[in-house]
């Protein structure tokens, strides 16, 4: 049974890495952009989707680079796409990369931005599969964080400050018994009207998300399974900590109105 495997990091292995040839000049790039997306994103969701002319001296017509979170869903994506018409009349090639990635990227890992932590999530799970909810947040102080915040001189006479903000912040996966918890500091120049108190709690997310990873075996089932690291809390070190209840936005969203 082929099982597929979707982690909350941006997918850099080459087995995740498709490549589109043969795509003819006869239409528009938005339109080929619109028709591939159809066809590949019923395989499994897409981290990324580009459509890019032919190099200058090469025959006229596209090429694209399709990325998915899944190595099954693009191994199965490859192999029914591939000599397909598709919606052209001649058929396309579709291969896995071969491109050699870095040493320093093949080996590491990056999380995924908020925002494509929240789809992923809500494409695995569901929109009340998952939650996130805020044990604290704070701006960190002068003593807190042992420096001196920095003041400067905007344009207009007004004052600009930098400030600092720490999110501790758990994520929640209730039909699976599974949580994790992760904390972030954020510094970002700030005027009175505009706080970094959203990008705290939105890094903090991709933390413990960059963790966790669901499997789909194809029956419906969703597993979720959260590693363990150094870079997150368990809940006996939190303890005493001021928790902060949240009203959602919508019941859409991660249930935690400073993370929309």
């Amino acid at each position: 049974m082929e099982v597929d495997i979707l982690e909350f990091q941006v997918p850099l292995e080459n087995n995740k890495t498709l490549f589109v040839w043969d795509i003819q000049p006869s239409y528009t790039e938005a339109h080929i952009y619109d028709r591939l997306h159809r066809v590949f994103s019923s395989f499994g969701p897409l981290y990324l989707l580009k459509v890019c002319p032919n190099a200058p001296l090469s025959p006229p017509g596209f090429y694209a680079l399709i990325k998915f979170y899944s190595a099954a869903q693009a191994s199965k994506a490859q192999r029914r796409t591939d000599g397909r018409l598709l919606f052209q009349d001649s058929p396309l090639k579709v291969r896995l990369s071969s491109k050699q990635m870095p040493q320093f990227l093949s080996n590491g890992s990056r999380p995924l931005s908020h925002a494509r932590c929240v789809d992923l999530a809500n494409h695995c799970l569901g929109f009340n599969g998952w939650t996130s909810d805020i044990i604290t947040l704070k701006e960190l102080t002068n003593e807190e964080e042992g420096e001196v915040k920095e003041e400067e001189e905007e344009e207009g006479g007004g004052t600009e400050r930098k400030l600092r903000f720490g999110c501790l912040l758990q994520l929640s996966f209730p039909h699976h018994g599974q949580t994790t918890r992760a904390s972030a500091v954020v510094e970002e120049r700030s005027t009175a009207s505009n706080t970094p108190t959203k990008t705290a709690t939105q890094t903090a997310i991709t933390t413990p998300a960059a963790a966790c990873s669901c499997a789909d075996g194809g029956d419906g089932k969703v597993m979720v399974e959260v590693k363990r690291t150094s870079d997150q809390l368990l809940p006996e070190d939190t303890e005493g900590v001021l928790q902060v209840s949240c009203s959602p936005v919508t019941p859409t969203h991660c249930g935690n109105s400073l993370c929309q």
